[in-house]
């Protein structure tokens, strides 16, 4: 039995983390070398899966050695024989093995073109040649598999980036969306053809399951073909990663450096099919100066909280039948003062399709719960115009450890279903979720239940305050007496206290920000 991807994370950082003990090197520092041979590994067994099948192709006794083209073509990255891991690993210490893995590094751009610039090609020299090769071994061990499910590189990655951020005493962990979460995502926002965009792509989870979303449902799909991705990210070796992580998995995209709130590399407005992201929670801090307004078009919020700036990037990107889908703290869905006022233009628009609340724990780094957003400028033309889904999804989890939460396969197609009955179309059943649609809609239409979902209109969202919150709208399920659980109950309050806590804070800041005002202008 192989491995789970938990076994496997705790493994590999037993191998990266000798180095702390045998080098003298700071966690910043050798982080990037150990995680270029991550993605070697997972690249050299990609590789190695097709040359195996390209060799079963070939007629007895060709003389025809497939080039990179024949390996691209299949989705694999070509390996020069010295830039293979078997290679690699047969060195010995009478060999010069930092130079090797540099010049394997430098062998893979040459033959890669989308990996220019992407790699690690000088770092390794800093690595003793002794230490480089425990790496080695201890990373070939695991039996890395390029078909594992959702995206095994983006979640080593961000399982690292943290761990090395903890060594360096700093916060870490802003690169990995959960894959359920972005599975969700892609479920609902269903980027079948097109372009896609996400401006703050991390390690590009969001494109790797797109692809698979549209391998899953077209079967003569090619997700290189079918969709064109593009992305942005702030941190020029985040970018570099999600150029390997694209490049492990067969996919090409256009992906940029740069910080998306004052740089816009791929000139969005009104041009993209489909925006998917996770945006980093209440940044503060943005130079509004710098702001280009046309992406804004809303107004950009007097608070100093970047996250209604993120909102309006997405939402202006999007084309006249655009959708977005994105994942925000839960004080956006409520947030008062500036926030309220660009929500409502929003909100007027007739562009929020479906808000979701998630529970708490479905991170890595931090346990906050958090809203799904969904926007589809389509439906302004639609039966859909003035009417918002809300589903509350806090329930719905499935627990992989004390730590940490997911959504199951079933759990997912089962949320996305709601959401497919509530725009007339037809619900999905492989993988599993038939039972429970039909349970709690069993006429094959969408219905509002009580604690699950609720269609609101236009009218009754104002009667809230413009807020956005599924919990104002869904209301509570019937409970009998005694199906009472303490701890469930708990997390709910202590949910609800994070979530007050937020919205505290941001008041704070405004009140702050409005008292400084006034005393500014008394004195003029």
């Amino acid at each position: 039995m192989l491995p789970d991807i938990f076994e496997i994370e705790n493994r590999l950082w037993e191998s990266a983390d000798a180095l702390r003990a045998n080098t003298h090197l700071r966690a910043s520092e050798y982080s990037v070398p150990v995680l270029g041979l991550i993605f070697l590994k997972f690249a050299d067994n990609k590789f190695q899966k097709v040359k195996a099948e390209l060799e079963a192709e070939q007629e007895p006794g060709s003389r025809y050695i497939p080039g990179p083209p024949a390996y691209h073509a299949r989705g694999a990255i070509y390996l020069e024989p010295e830039a293979q891991y078997d290679y690699l690993l047969g060195l010995t210490d009478n060999d010069q093995r930092p130079e090797a893995v540099n010049k394997a590094m430098t062998l893979i751009e040459a033959k890669n073109p989308d990996l220019s610039g992407s790699l690690p090609t000088q770092g390794y020299t800093n690595l003793d040649n002794r230490t480089l090769g425990g790496l080695l071994r201890g990373f070939s061990i695991i039996p890395f598999d390029p078909d594992m499910e959702g995206d095994p590189f983006g979640r080593i990655y961000e399982y690292f980036l943290s761990k090395f951020a903890l060594k360096e005493g700093q916060h870490g962990g802003e690169f990995y969306t959960p894959t359920s979460l972005v599975k969700l995502i892609v479920e609902i926002i269903e980027p079948f053809q097109g372009m896609i965009l996400d401006p703050a792509c991390g390690s590009g989870g969001m494109f790797v399951q797109s692809a698979q979303f549209v391998r899953e449902h077209n079967r003569e799909g090619n997700p290189n073909r079918d969709i064109s991705i593009y992305g942005q990210e702030k941190t020029l070796g985040t970018a570099r990663l999600c150029k390997m992580n694209l490049a492990v998995h067969g996919l090409a995209g256009d992906i940029k450096d740069g910080n998306s709130y004052y740089e816009d590399h791929h000139d969005t407005v009104g041009r993209f099919d489909y925006v998917m992201a996770n945006p980093p929670f209440n940044v503060n801090g943005v130079e509004k100066a710098r702001l280009d307004k046309s992406r804004y078009p809303f107004g950009v919020p007097r608070v100093d909280n970047g996250n209604y700036l993120w909102i309006q990037m997405f939402y202006s990107a999007l084309k006249k039948t655009g959708r977005a889908g994105f994942v925000m703290p839960n004080s956006a869905s409520d947030a008062r003062s500036s926030e309220q006022e660009v929500r409502q233009h929003l909100i007027e628009d007739y562009s929020v399709d479906v808000m979701i609340s998630v529970g708490s724990n479905f991170f890595y780094t931090v346990t906050l719960p958090c809203t799904l957003w969904f926007l589809d400028k389509g439906k302004r033309d639609g039966e859909r115009r003035d009417r918002v889904l809300f589903i509350d999804a806090r329930d719905i989890f499935h627990q992989i450890d004390r730590a940490h939460r997911e959504f199951t396969p079933e759990q997912i197609e089962y949320i996305a279903n709601i959401v497919r009955l509530y725009r007339g179309e037809q619900p999905e059943y492989s993988k599993g979720s038939e039972g429970l649609v039909k349970a709690n809609f069993p006429d094959g239409v969408y219905v509002d239940i009580a604690g699950r979902c609720k269609v609101a209109s236009i009218e009754e969202i104002k009667k809230q305050g413009w807020s956005l919150n599924p919990g104002r709208y869904v209301g509570v399920a019937e409970r009998a007496p005694d199906d009472f659980i303490f701890k469930e109950k708990l997390q709910e309050l202590n949910e609800e206290l994070e979530t007050l806590n937020t919205e505290a804070h941001n008041l704070e800041a405004q009140i702050s920000e409005d008292v400084n005002r006034l005393l500014e202008e008394d004195e003029e």
